[in-house]
């Protein structure tokens, strides 16, 4: 079995960005607080206990403990949401889309990251609690990004109209969607356990956003998860100020866009700012605002109100905006006592953008954390490797590149041609050293003699590669079955199987296999043989 191990940064799988963070050059400073290790949590404990408004955790308990009342949950998570209430307890928090039945499989790793992190942190700082926390995106609207998931190479979508907050949605129609899905699941303990969570998260809960909660829930309360929905009026009291400054001023817009421009020059920006960052929403509804002439517009509406109006809405209906993907960030921070971001590469490539944003409204900036990624191996699958030879780095490979490291590896005979064109080179310094003695004319022939036998030489070892690869192609296959088993579609696993495709298999000791395995702080990718 191959045991080699793959950082983030030789994975082939992560941004410029990402990997320069990781490797925490001293140009992307600016842009982090604290970079994630064990020790730097202290620093951002006493940062964040001076910063957060204490206040805040009565409306952060109230507005949980409702959203629990109709769900059976832990012991464990409901002490930890008791525990919010208390000034000595911090949060570690992921965030991620309500997809449906969870979506594809790095919905599992964010949170067991999330997890696990909370327990090495409780054992290096006793005296504080920390309380682990997915914040569901239940104020999204791009419905087509959380309509379906991938099962055993096949798409399960589906088909509803959506406009409104993805959150409020109803789940109406899901009873067909399961007949179907249920064919392919099949008969087994393991299979019958699949359909009844979708079933009893599906279709028993009126919304999305409860029935999101309720499979979260079952995956997780033993762990003491605490699952939020932050589309509450409630909680974004608190946040009534900081929407107030940014319809007035417009700040996010300001200092975000001088970062990008400062900072993102040999970088993808993975965000741009809108002038004004937020949405208004209802049901059926979410919709930019926008300020032209001096008045503020609700964009594809008749909506429109002045300055006097709006903040006069704002204070009757805060649950009537939202924050985009600018200002979201910025919202988890003012209602939870948080710690620690954890997300994907895509995530903390746009939070890296917002540090000079915090400054400028004078909250804390949280650290933030690469979630783990795993390749989850069958035995079979690893032992097949063995037998081919190839190293987990190998399987990571492009597909071209893999194709062609391995017809070099296993071909009876070098397929390098380097030392006939080393010898090439040699003749030539010969006829080189009889040019400068004749005509010049004589050294441009060499010249073009040259280049014209050297090109010969590269077109026969391409051509002798493309022989050997026909040769070899049954061996040569049996090595791009298995890359294409493990990287589905030529992409990671992770972002493309739905975790039922593995309970499948491996029931319900998937996860608590995964919180054995996974070590957030460690920041390589994982593979883990099931």
């Amino acid at each position: 079995m191959p045991t080699d191990c793959i950082s983030y940064q030789t994975s082939g799988y992560f941004s410029k960005l990402i990997q320069d963070y990781l490797d925490q050059k001293s140009e992307l400073k600016p842009l982090y607080n604290h970079f994630p290790t064990l020790e730097n949590f202290e620093k951002q404990i006493a940062e964040k206990a001076s910063n957060f408004d204490n206040r805040n955790r009565i409306p952060l308990v109230e507005t949980l403990k409702k959203q629990y009342q109709n769900i059976e949950i832990s012991d464990s998570t409901k002490q930890n949401i008791e525990l919010l209430s208390l000034e000595n307890t911090f949060t570690i928090t992921t965030g991620h889309q309500l997809n449906l039945f969870s979506g594809p499989l790095y919905f599992l790793y964010k949170i067991i990251s999330t997890i696990n992190l909370t327990k090495e942190l409780k054992s290096k700082y006793p005296s504080y609690n920390f309380v682990p926390i997915y914040w569901m995106a239940t104020e999204d609207h791009d419905f087509e990004e959380i309509n379906y998931f991938n099962f055993k190479g096949k798409k399960f979508r589906w088909n509803k109209e959506s406009n409104g907050p993805v959150g409020r949605l109803s789940t109406e129609g899901l009873a067909e969607f399961l007949e179907i899905y249920s064919q392919e699941l099949g008969s087994s303990t393991n299979a019958n356990t699949l359909k009844k969570l979708f079933e009893d998260a599906y279709l028993k809960h009126d919304n999305l956003a409860d029935a999101t909660r309720f499979l979260a829930n079952s995956l997780f309360a033993n762990y003491g998860l605490v699952i939020l929905d932050a589309d509450d009026a409630g909680l974004k009291r608190a946040f009534i100020p900081y929407v107030k400054e940014e319809l007035e001023n417009q700040t996010s817009y300001k200092t975000v866009q001088e970062t990008i421009e400062k900072q993102f020059k040999d970088y993808t920006v993975q965000v741009n700012p809108r002038e004004i960052n937020l949405f208004y929403i209802e049901d059926n509804l979410r919709e930019r605002i926008i300020f032209e002439e001096e008045k503020y517009f609700v964009n594809h509406t008749k909506l429109s109100f002045s300055k006097e109006q709006i903040f006069a809405e704002l204070e009757n209906h805060p649950e009537k905006f939202s924050p985009n993907v600018i200002m979201r960030p910025l919202y988890q921070e003012i209602i939870l006592p948080n710690l620690c971001y954890i997300g994907g590469g895509g995530e903390i490539a746009y939070w890296l953008e917002l540090k000079s944003f915090f400054d400028a409204v004078k909250i804390t900036f949280p650290i933030l954390l690469v979630r783990n990624s795993v390749l989850l191996a069958t035995e079979k699958q690893a032992k097949k490797a063995d037998q081919l030879n190839l190293s987990w780095k190998d399987l990571f490979t492009k597909q071209e590149n893999l194709i062609n490291t391995i017809t070099h590896k296993i071909s009876a005979f070098p397929i390098d041609l380097t030392p006939q064109k080393e010898i090439l080179k040699t003749q030539f310094q010969y006829l080189y050293e009889l040019a400068d003695q004749t005509d010049k004319s004589f050294s441009g022939a060499v010249k073009a003699q040259e280049v014209k036998q050297t090109k010969g030489l590269e077109n026969l070892e391409k051509r002798l590669l493309k022989a050997q690869k026909r040769k070899l192609s049954d061996q040569l296959q049996r090595v791009v079955d298995l890359q294409c088993e493990l990287f589905p579609n030529n992409s990671l696993q992770e972002r493309q199987n739905n975790f039922s495709e593995f309970y499948l298999e491996k029931g319900e000791q998937l996860i608590p296999l995964l919180l054995q395995k996974l070590k957030p702080l460690e920041m390589n990718f994982n593979i883990i043989t099931i």
